[in-house]
């Protein structure tokens, strides 16, 4: 019997670069408590933050998700051309279709395969996870992956859930292939059963199917979907399941949380990475990024911006363990143990 040709296997791959892109305004707690009638304590209190980063209006989810793949691009001294797949996790790309993807191998100048996936909050790691087995498997040697979102073209001001939590961004990361294992086995999943616990308002087919003719817009009225969560379920979630996710994610390394030098969890709360750290029992010398103290909550790009900001303001991790975990709307999750570039 004749067989078909196979690729090579590589046995081993690893993070290469982080990149980031951070919009341009800034914006405080002050700027929000009025709509939903709160208080600068009352949010730091209850989520840690200060403030958080948003993008104006001539700032699209394009040019963030653009402009961190450079930078990834640049800190992995890698080159567009030599990207073999990209990758870009968003719910906030305004168009179904095309994919945002395939506009950014065209900014970086590769004409590789090139898809979106949306896994909210937890998609940057699953981008990690699909780039890992497929620099393994052989058949690609660089994968290029995105988180990135424009949360705020889907907010409800006056929403107390989720609406003063939320930020822009995007960050990205190259993997690559590599002598040792710079990728432990991705921990991932997903429970539908709570898929209404975060999500949007409505479905735009609500849109497209009312007459506004006989049901005209209210006064006060809110027609375009926008994000809101069950905020004390998804709390409790992410603290107790994750929590079981994380070590399994650890276990799955074969190291022990001794060995960590960082946690860099998904920026959703403070309150959460503070209880995902005792849960783990981490040791003091262990660093829990806390991009959200300033960047707030930017979903698929939580991660790959808060490693960005670690590195940056810690380069001595470089070469370190850190535990990547995200989670979100779905309910999906992720987690793996890497090497930080």
């Amino acid at each position: 019997m004749t067989t078909l040709n196979q690729y090579q296997p590589q046995q081993f791959s690893r993070i290469l670069g982080y990149g980031a892109f951070r919009p341009d305004l800034s914006v405080p707690n002050s700027e929000l408590v009025e709509a939903i009638d709160s208080s600068d304590e009352w949010i730091k209190q209850r989520t840690g933050i200060c403030t958080r980063q948003r993008a104006s209006e001539a700032i699209s989810v394009q040019d963030m998700a653009c402009g961190a793949a450079a930078d990834a691009l640049k800190n992995a001294q890698v080159a567009g051309e030599d990207i073999d797949t990209v990758i870009v996790s968003t719910i906030s790309h305004p168009y179904a279709t095309p994919s945002l993807a395939t506009l950014v191998a065209d900014s970086v100048g590769s004409k590789a395969p090139a898809y979106d996936i949306s896994a909210a909050c937890a998609g940057f790691c699953y981008g990690v996870a699909q780039a890992d087995a497929l620099v393994r498997s052989g058949m690609t040697r660089n994968v290029l992956v995105v988180g990135v979102e424009k949360l705020t073209d889907f907010i409800d001001n006056t929403d107390r859930s989720i609406s003063f939590l939320l930020g822009d961004g995007a960050g990205a990361a190259v993997i690559g292939r590599s002598d040792i294992a710079g990728i432990a086995p991705t921990i991932w999943g997903s429970d539908g059963s709570r898929w209404g616990t975060v999500g949007m308002t409505h479905s735009l087919l609500e849109l497209r199917n009312r007459d506004f003719v006989k049901n005209p817009i209210q006064e006060g009225e809110k027609i375009w979907p926008t994000l809101r969560q069950d905020g004390p379920s998804v709390f409790r979630w992410a603290v107790w399941e994750m929590a079981k996710v994380a070590q399994e994610a650890v276990k799955a390394a074969g190291i022990t949380p001794e060995d960590l030098g960082a946690l860099i969890a998904h920026q959703a709360n403070e309150r959460i990475l503070d209880q995902l750290a005792k849960t783990l029992k981490l040791p003091e010398h262990v660093i829990v990024a806390k991009d959200i103290v300033e960047a707030g909550n930017t979903s698929a790009a939580s991660v790959p911006l808060a490693a960005h900001r670690l590195l940056s303001e810690q380069p001595e991790l470089s070469g370190k363990f850190a535990l990547q975990i995200g989670f979100g709307a779905g309910l999906a999750f992720a987690a793996q143990v890497v090497i930080l570039p």
